[in-house]
């Protein structure tokens, strides 16, 4: 009796469809038409849209998805996590750097008998780029590896057909030059410095306690030198540690000046302090560069004009603040002066410490 039921336990399971077998619609295709204009680009993307449904999380009936105006309404329903499952899995680098797109408009249509959902996006741009690259990865980790995206890419003259599939997920198309590239890396850099509150802080904690520009010298060139060496090892990948890590070493790093100003005014910063901090700064510095495309035919040029640009910033600090020290040194108020930059240095450092790690 028993094998009775087992022999039709095994009848139904292998004739009965099953659901799960049939939640995802296998070998998916998607279509990508992309136009960079003056200032931005249009992305047009088709993707069946029952499969799209379970990749972003609305539900569907999967039996009835020929009433275009509800699958219409469902979608503009559910803009927002539309929008944020494209942004977290197609990535846009115009000349390396990311750009973030939004959604314009959406629609369903029907190719070859079945739903598609038409999405077009826009990512601004500042001018048409001279390199392009799209980073695709929809459908095949979280939904259907077998998934095939169709693209085409307009760039003024240049176009470039591609299929995006799992083990091909990225397609270039243009070449930056040597002087475009050169220009943007330098001018991130300088902006970098400018924008890097925590690395401006601790290069003025450090210029606090000097008063000759042979020992500014030292204590810059050091500085200079060490996160230079980290920024190039992390750049290229040879030595990565941990972006929380690091973010709370440097704000300990301000700290540890910041006290040291507080209760050894006297005591001038020795160039191997500066060194040391040094090389925990340039992983920081590295961190912005991890987040851009950096193709291997310009990244030595990247790296290298990123780093002048940043020691051109450093330079315009202490030209600044150097003769503001000077002035200070001459008069009385520079005995207060010392310990009431350093404290609130320390409340910053404390600040940022706590807030990264923890």
């Amino acid at each position: 009796m028993k094998l009775h039921w087992l022999i039709m336990t095994l009848a139904i399971a292998l004739f009965i469809p099953s659901p799960i077998a049939h939640a995802h619609s296998n070998n998916s295709e998607g279509f990508s038409t992309i136009a960079v204009q003056d200032q931005k680009i249009d992305y047009n993307l088709q993707l069946d849209f029952i499969e799209l449904s379970h990749a972003v999380g609305f539900k569907i009936d999967e039996q009835n998805v020929e009433n275009l105006e509800e699958l219409n309404n469902l979608i503009a329903q559910n803009k927002l996590p539309l929008q944020e499952y494209i942004n977290t899995h197609i990535a846009v680098y115009a000349n390396s750097f990311p750009v973030e797109g939004a959604i314009h408009r959406t629609s369903v249509l029907q190719i070859n008998g079945r739903a598609f959902a038409e999405i077009i996006l826009s990512y601004p741009v500042n001018q048409v780029p001279e390199n392009l690259s799209i980073r695709y990865n929809v459908f095949f980790e979280d939904s259907d590896p077998s998934h095939a995206n169709m693209a085409k890419v307009q760039i003024g003259e240049k176009q470039q057909e591609f299929i995006f599939t799992y083990e091909k997920r990225e397609m270039d198309i243009g070449e930056m030059s040597f002087f475009t590239s050169a220009k943007q890396f330098l001018w991130m850099g300088l902006k970098h410095i400018f924008t890097g509150y925590d690395h401006i802080l601790f290069v003025i904690s450090l210029l606090i306690g000097a008063i000759t520009i042979r020992h500014i010298l030292a204590l810059v060139t050091a500085f200079t030198i060490a996160h230079s060496i980290t920024l190039a090892l992390a750049t290229l990948e040879i030595v990565q540690l941990p972006s929380k890590f690091i973010e709370s070493a440097i704000a300990l790093s301000i700290i540890y000046i910041a006290l040291k100003n507080i209760f050894q005014p006297e005591s001038k910063h020795a160039p191997w302090i500066a060194f040391a901090f040094g090389l925990i700064h340039g992983f920081g510095f590295a961190g912005i560069l991890a987040e851009l495309n950096l193709g291997a035919a310009h990244l030595a040029t990247s790296l290298l004009f990123f780093n002048v640009g940043i020691e051109f910033g450093q330079v315009l600090i202490v030209s600044l603040i150097f003769p503001i020290l000077i002035i200070l040194n001459k008069r009385l108020t520079y005995k207060w002066f010392m310990p009431s930059v350093s404290t609130a240095v320390l409340f910053f450092g404390c600040v940022w410490f706590f807030q990264r790690a923890f």
